[in-house]
């Protein structure tokens, strides 16, 4: 998994990286690479420090790093950093908490 992501998203951001995906189905099939889909669960790695309100303070977020969290299908920015595969989500890009 991760070491350390060299990247400070900005305001409501947060970076992720996806959680492997299953090698084989419910029923016992082994996929091939190809063949699997993208999971859309994943560890947050780093947070930005929340989004700026019009007070000129800012609104703290509800995520940490160290949570899974599930995520739209096609949400986010996926970027390769120090050669790991992450995606940059907005916070209201977080479907839910996982745990």
């Amino acid at each position: 998994m991760a070491k350390n992501i060299r990247i400070q998203p900005l305001d409501d951001r947060v970076v992720v990286i996806r959680t492997e995906a299953d090698d084989k189905t419910a029923g016992g099939i082994f996929l091939p690479e190809n063949a699997k889909e993208k999971p859309q669960e994943g560890k947050i790695v780093a947070v930005g420090p929340g989004k700026m309100l019009d007070s000129g303070e800012r609104a703290a977020l509800d995520l940490k790093v160290g949570d899974i969290v599930l995520f739209a299908k096609y949400g986010g920015t996926e970027i390769t950093v120090d050669g790991e595969d992450v995606i940059i989500l907005r916070e209201s890009d977080i479907l839910a908490k996982v745990g």
